[in-house]
Protein backbone atom coordinates (compact mmCIF):
# COMPACT_ATOMS: atom_id res chain seq x y z
CA UNK A 1 0.00 0.00 0.00
CA UNK A 2 0.82 3.60 -1.07
CA UNK A 3 0.79 6.52 1.01
CA UNK A 4 -1.52 7.72 -0.80
CA UNK A 5 -3.82 4.46 -0.23
CA UNK A 6 -2.99 4.71 3.39
CA UNK A 7 -4.56 8.58 3.34
CA UNK A 8 -7.78 7.71 1.07
CA UNK A 9 -8.44 4.43 3.65
CA UNK A 10 -8.09 7.12 6.51
CA UNK A 11 -10.18 9.85 5.12
CA UNK A 12 -13.05 6.96 4.54
CA UNK A 13 -12.53 6.04 7.95
CA UNK A 14 -12.78 9.86 9.17
CA UNK A 15 -16.12 10.08 6.89
CA UNK A 16 -17.95 6.87 8.56
CA UNK A 17 -16.64 8.06 11.97
CA UNK A 18 -18.15 11.21 11.57
CA UNK A 19 -21.90 9.97 10.45
CA UNK A 20 -21.68 7.42 13.16
CA UNK A 21 -20.76 10.42 15.43
CA UNK A 22 -23.77 12.44 13.88
CA UNK A 23 -26.18 9.66 14.30
CA UNK A 24 -24.99 9.09 17.76
CA UNK A 25 -25.39 12.85 18.43
CA UNK A 26 -29.51 12.77 17.22
CA UNK A 27 -30.12 9.92 19.21
CA UNK A 28 -28.70 11.68 22.28
CA UNK A 29 -31.00 14.88 21.31
CA UNK A 30 -33.82 12.64 21.35
CA UNK A 31 -33.31 10.57 24.55
CA UNK A 32 -33.19 14.05 25.97
CA UNK A 33 -35.74 15.25 24.68
CA UNK A 34 -37.74 12.49 25.78
CA UNK A 35 -36.26 12.92 29.44
CA UNK A 36 -37.01 16.55 29.44
CA UNK A 37 -41.17 15.35 28.30
CA UNK A 38 -41.09 12.68 30.96
CA UNK A 39 -39.76 15.09 34.01
CA UNK A 40 -42.32 17.39 32.71
CA UNK A 41 -45.24 14.62 33.10
CA UNK A 42 -43.86 13.71 36.50
CA UNK A 43 -43.87 17.25 37.72
CA UNK A 44 -47.63 17.67 36.60
CA UNK A 45 -48.51 14.09 38.48
CA UNK A 46 -47.09 15.78 41.27
CA UNK A 47 -48.92 18.82 41.15
CA UNK A 48 -51.99 17.02 40.35
CA UNK A 49 -51.88 14.56 43.26
CA UNK A 50 -50.86 17.06 45.47
CA UNK A 51 -53.87 18.81 44.80
CA UNK A 52 -56.15 15.32 45.38
CA UNK A 53 -54.32 15.37 49.14
CA UNK A 54 -55.16 18.58 50.20
CA UNK A 55 -59.08 18.04 48.59
CA UNK A 56 -59.67 14.98 50.25
CA UNK A 57 -58.18 15.70 53.90
CA UNK A 58 -61.73 17.36 54.77
CA UNK A 59 -63.46 13.61 54.63
CA UNK A 60 -61.83 11.89 57.13
CA UNK A 61 -62.69 15.03 59.49
CA UNK A 62 -66.61 15.45 58.26
CA UNK A 63 -66.98 11.48 58.68
CA UNK A 64 -65.74 12.27 62.78
CA UNK A 65 -67.86 14.99 62.84
CA UNK A 66 -70.99 13.50 61.34
CA UNK A 67 -70.43 9.96 63.82
CA UNK A 68 -69.64 12.98 66.89
CA UNK A 69 -73.22 14.22 66.33
CA UNK A 70 -74.78 11.24 65.46
CA UNK A 71 -73.46 10.19 68.74
CA UNK A 72 -74.58 12.67 70.72
CA UNK A 73 -78.08 12.82 69.37
CA UNK A 74 -78.48 9.02 70.71
CA UNK A 75 -76.89 10.12 73.77
CA UNK A 76 -79.75 12.43 74.16
CA UNK A 77 -82.59 10.28 72.94
CA UNK A 78 -81.55 7.91 75.55
CA UNK A 79 -81.43 10.46 78.12
CA UNK A 80 -84.74 12.13 77.06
Amino acid sequence: MTEQDVALELERLRGTVEAGFARLDGRLDLLTQKDDQADKTLDDHEQRLTALERARWPVPSIAVAIGGAGCALSAWQLIR
